[in-house]
């Protein structure tokens, strides 16, 4: 499995969908939703159907073999 670390610079948080995107893992936030509708993604471990939820620093997003690590800036 691999490990990413992706550090969020001036907001609190970051839609699922859109660190999808910002990690390399999907194309556009488009395919970011369409991954989380197709229940490809969890969230703390916990299946995730929500494509804008909010993710924060602490939390880990995993997805298509990788871990993404979130951490405050």
């Amino acid at each position: 499995m691999q490990n990413v670390e992706f550090s969020i610079i001036n907001a609190d948080y970051v839609e699922l969908c859109n660190l999808l995107k910002l990690v390399g893992l999907a194309d556009s936030g488009g395919r970011g939703k369409t991954m989380v509708a197709e229940g490809l993604v969890k969230v703390d471990g916990q299946l995730e159907l929500r494509k804008t939820a909010k993710i924060r620093a602490g939390q880990v997003v995993q997805c298509e073999g990788t871990n993404i690590h979130v951490l405050a800036n």
